[in-house]
This record gives C-alpha cells, structure tokens and sequence, in this order.
C-alpha cells in the first residue's frame, strides 16, 4: 500500500511539472502603463492562462499557463496582435 501511494505522488508530481511552462515574447510598440495593461488584460481573459506578466521597460510579456494546458504560438500572436501590436520570437521555457 506504502509502496503504491509513494508511486502515485511521484508520478503527480512528475506529471504536474511536465507542464509548467513559461512563455515570453517581446512587443513591439507598447510604450506606456495603458498599453501594457490593456495586453495584460487581454491575456487574462484567455482560459490557458493562470499568470501573465507585463515588463513595460523590457518591453516583455511572460505568460504561464494552467496546468496541463498551453498556448500555441499562433494563440499567442493572435492575443497581441488582437491588443494592437506586433511581437518578436517567442521562448518557451520549462
């Protein structure tokens, strides 16, 4: 019974960080408090995504989805795009 359980919370937990994931691009023309507001705001609406993070100097978006769910590049641009600006290269990180 130990030996099972033991199994089972390690695979959990396997399972759980095979998906935390980061993603970040950068956008391009957002200048202002409004600007990166309104892309953070966008981006929480969208129902991938638990965390989003705006760096208005660095000019950086970095988003981290719900566990065991992602966005997709398209998605992603599609999401900036939509707020009104263009991006560069998307990171992934895990």
């Amino acid at each position: 019974m130990r030996r099972s359980l033991l199994t089972l919370v390690i695979l959990a937990g396997l399972s759980g960080s095979a998906f935390a994931e980061t993603i970040t691009t950068t956008v391009n023309g957002m200048v202002c408090a409004f600007c990166a507001t309104g892309i953070e705001k966008t981006f929480r609406k969208q129902p991938e995504v638990a965390t989003v993070k705006v760096n208005l100097h660095k000019k950086l978006v970095t988003i981290t989805p719900r566990p065991g769910k992602t966005l997709s590049d398209a998605k992603v641009k599609e999401v900036v795009t939509y707020s009104g600006y263009t991006m560069g290269k998307i990171v992934r990180q895990k």
